[in-house]
């Protein structure tokens, strides 16, 4: 495969370097079923060095959330991380598992279609009418699969999922073994074997965990990040792995425009100023981390393809108003708001910005 016209690589082959040089330098008692130690996984997760070889943080954050996401997975307990959208759960689940077992592709992705087949197994229909029952005829799911290597599997949104397939996860976490009684055999859980989920809060219409399989995973709540500095970092970071990744043809967004994007989605997230003198109507979406960064990258891509490569105030209110205004009656108006009252009156180095977002907004 040429990795150059793969437009996502996972995270395994993406940081392949950094986990070799991990595994090469490793000095601690490594769990069955695991590449390298649970010291390790942290030094990947968190950042640090393997030798002479730099790990850049992939999760910026409480380190002692991630120690206990580590430890979870090193008993029998399954992990869920929970938290708004936009706290890293997808991206902390990929790394800890590419780190643990070298492979975060085995996912079930939850949704309200989302089978108990998809958790189990299913079956190659035309083999199975022409043969009959057989292993060849199965179609292993992810779970399975992770079951019977004694790997870490990936649940993703599992509160969209049905509570059909939430009592198979009961099943399956508690008696470590998936029955195939078309083949009259039960596949046990090999050692090393374990879930990863994520669930999160502010998704409506989802359907509530039963508090049975609730206790069947350790919960590890991620929290929004803390600071603006915090939340700049991990905006800064993401930004720059993802220009690294796809064609945008345009330099990095300055420190400035990073602050304004990020000081811009705090505020409207929690409803006043950073310096708590106002109060602001809040949008209806979310504006999580995860959409400024991808606002930043689409500013990066409208300034590499229809300008000089640099990152404008045009560009950027482009992607804001696209990011802010999801409802055009409510978000309009308190869009328009933040505008008149916020940053026309902060002038300066948000004039250029409160003009180009004004003429949008009109």
């Amino acid at each position: 495969m040429d990795h150059q016209k793969v437009q996502r690589l996972p995270a395994e082959q993406l940081f392949q370097h950094e986990l070799d040089a991990l595994i090469a330098a490793e000095r601690d008692a490594v769990p069955t079923g695991w590449r390298m130690s649970p010291r390790s996984v942290r030094t990947y997760i968190c950042g640090g060095r393997a030798g002479s070889t730099p790990i850049t943080p992939k999760y910026i954050g409480s380190e002692r959330l991630v120690e206990i996401a580590i430890s979870t997975l090193v008993t029998d307990r399954a992990l869920l991380l929970i938290g708004e959208p936009g706290t890293a759960k997808s991206w902390l689940s990929e790394h800890l598992c590419a780190a643990i077992n070298g492979d975060s592709t085995k996912v079930v992705q939850g949704t309200a279609g989302t089978t108990e087949e998809q958790i189990r197994y299913s079956w190659n229909y035309a083999m199975l009418i022409a043969q009959g029952p057989s292993p060849a005829a199965m179609l292993k799911s992810p779970v399975y699969r992770a079951m019977e290597t004694g790997t870490v599997a990936r649940l993703e949104e599992i509160s969209r999922c049905a509570s059909e397939v939430q009592d198979a996860l009961i099943s399956i976490l508690s008696e470590k073994r998936i029955s195939v009684p078309e083949l009259g055999v039960e596949v046990p859980a090999q050692k090393g074997f374990s879930l990863i989920a994520t669930a999160n809060t502010r998704d409506k219409g989802v359907n509530e965990m039963s508090a049975a399989l609730k206790r069947r995973f350790n919960i590890v709540v991620l929290p929004a990040p803390a600071s603006l500095e915090a939340e700049m970092d991990i905006v800064r970071t993401r930004v720059e792995q993802l220009a690294g990744s796809l064609d945008l043809n345009a330099a990095l967004p300055a420190g400035e425009v990073v602050e304004k994007v990020c000081t811009i989605f705090r505020e409207l997230r929690s409803g006043q100023t950073l310096d708590g003198a106002q109060k602001l109507k809040p949008p209806t979406g979310v504006l999580s981390t995860a959409e400024a960064i991808s606002l930043l990258a689409n500013s990066m891509a409208l300034a590499g393809s229809f300008g000089d490569g640099r990152i404008t105030d045009g560009d950027l209110a482009a992607g804001l108003q696209g990011a802010v205004v999801k409802d055009e009656d409510k978000d309009g108006l308190a869009w328009k708001e933040y505008l008149e009252h916020i940053m026309k009156k902060r002038g300066g180095k948000w004039a250029g910005l409160y003009r180009e977002c004004k003429e949008l907004n009109a």
